[in-house]
């Protein structure tokens, strides 16, 4: 039995892994930004709190609860956030450091606070929840892909460093799963330009025509995070859904060919041998 932190569990895929987390027998600490929304959770096995993290008392005080009912976290997941849609453009200077503040900013506040007790006891696993949209870098979610390429930079750097420590890290790119992401947790520039219409434009909130019929099953999703985390050696990216992996390929073997492409000009910038 382990003890897991998760944030953003109102809905969606935190919501589903804090179930399946409970239902294999682990402890969890579940939080939301409205407590109320994961309080039929509580229980013997399970602290819920109310998190925002972007508030740091709000971070420090929910691992200090968490070491103090359970002794010690041995899983964070970094799960809290959401999307946001404009042309890059269009972007509200706010509400793009908003989203940075919630989907990057809060993650690392929320490693900062838990890597103290994992380094003292040499273990532990922490999951950062990306997306296929940082490898794909849609138009119209250029500072969504942004804030998650942050992420995943992050998290390949802190998984190098944890290594030796006996600290797991392991960045999750879903696909499209059938969650609240594109539909409470969405959020789009206020102002749009008529010049982005048919690129950034046909992917506007009002046109979307994803939410609800998404191929991933949150369900699922959580069984395969729990698989990974207790694997000998988890993943250092694990991707999600048949999508994610389609795309992930494709995007590979553009990126390899344009690189063959250029390579005469990329090689010629070196100092003659």
């Amino acid at each position: 039995m382990s003890t897991w932190l998760i944030t953003g569990c109102s809905t969606g895929l935190g919501r589903a892994l804090a179930e399946a987390v409970l239902a294999a027998g682990h402890d969890a600490v579940v939080t939301a930004r409205d407590q109320a929304a994961v309080a039929d959770l509580a229980g013997e096995h399970a602290l819920t709190a109310a998190l925002d993290v972007t508030v740091p008392e709000q971070v420090t005080d929910v691992v200090r609860r968490a070491e103090e009912r359970f002794g010690g976290i041995d899983v964070l997941v970094n799960n809290a956030g959401y999307g946001y849609r404009a042309a890059v453009e269009e972007g509200d200077d706010a509400d793009v450091r908003a989203l940075f503040d919630t989907n990057f900013f809060g993650a690392v506040a929320m490693v900062k606070a838990v890597l103290p007790g994992m380094r003292a006891r040499r273990s532990g696993a922490i999951v950062n929840i990306s997306s296929i949209g940082a490898q794909v870098t849609p138009v119209g979610s250029g500072y969504y892909a942004a804030a998650k390429l942050a992420l995943e930079g992050m998290t390949g750097s802190l998984r190098g460093e944890l290594a030796p420590l006996g600290i797991a890290v392991t960045a999750v790119e879903p696909g499209g799963f059938r969650t609240d992401f594109a539909g409470r947790s969405l959020t789009q520039a206020r102002t749009p330009i008529a010049d982005y219409a048919e690129t950034a434009g046909r992917r506007r909130k009002e046109v979307d025509t994803a939410h609800g019929t998404q191929p991933g099953d949150p369900a699922r999703a959580a069984t395969a995070i729990l698989t990974a985390v207790g694997s000998p050696e988890p993943p250092a990216m694990l991707l999600l859904g048949t999508d994610a992996l389609t795309s992930y390929r494709e995007v590979l073997r553009a990126q390899l060919a344009e690189a063959d492409a250029w390579a005469d000009l990329t090689t010629s910038t070196d100092f003659d041998a």
